[in-house]
């Protein structure tokens, strides 16, 4: 299409030429009035050659046009189905792997539950023993306080009887 501008463009400008050429050396008469009409026909048919080209060319643009958008929206409607399918199958998976997480946390709760009963059992006895330990020693500790505070009031008593004596 561009080599057939190009030539009629070249056709025209040669004629122009040829028609300037002509005049600039002054010929004038039949054979200028022949080339001049010979011009204008050639200049007509170009022209009308031309705008059957424009005109053939603005229908298969219009025509690829459609094409494309016909086929850009078909590619569009599969895309969003596809699209579709794709976040569907992830939001399966996401509940799949949140239900398993849920399990698996319901499973660690469980046996952590159950860890901490047994520690908390086993200090409870340890705390229980301690007790019992420390309230033995504490009262064998009074008891031993007592009897020295029972012995230093006898002998203080027994003083205080000399004394008194």
């Amino acid at each position: 299409m561009k080599t057939k501008l190009r030539l009629k463009f070249c056709l025209m400008i040669t004629s122009a030429l040829l028609a300037l050429t002509a005049f600039s050396y002054g010929q004038a008469g039949t054979d200028a009035k022949d080339a001049a009409e010979d011009t204008g026909h050639a200049t007509k048919t170009a022209a009308k050659k031309t705008g059957h080209a424009t005109k053939t060319a603005a229908v298969k643009t219009g025509d690829a046009t459609e094409t494309a958008a016909d086929k850009t929206g078909h590619a569009t409607k599969k895309a969003a189905v596809k699209t579709g399918d794709a976040t569907e199958t992830g939001a399966k998976k996401t509940g799949h792997a949140t239900k398993t997480v849920a399990v698996k946390t319901g499973h660690a709760t469980e046996t952590g539950a159950e860890k901490t009963g047994h520690v908390t059992k086993k200090v409870a006895v340890k705390t229980g023993d301690a007790t019992e330990t420390a309230a033995k020693d504490t009262g064998h500790a009074v008891k031993k306080g007592t009897q020295k505070t029972g012995h230093a009031v006898k002998e203080g008593a027994e003083k205080t009887a000399d004394e008194v004596k």
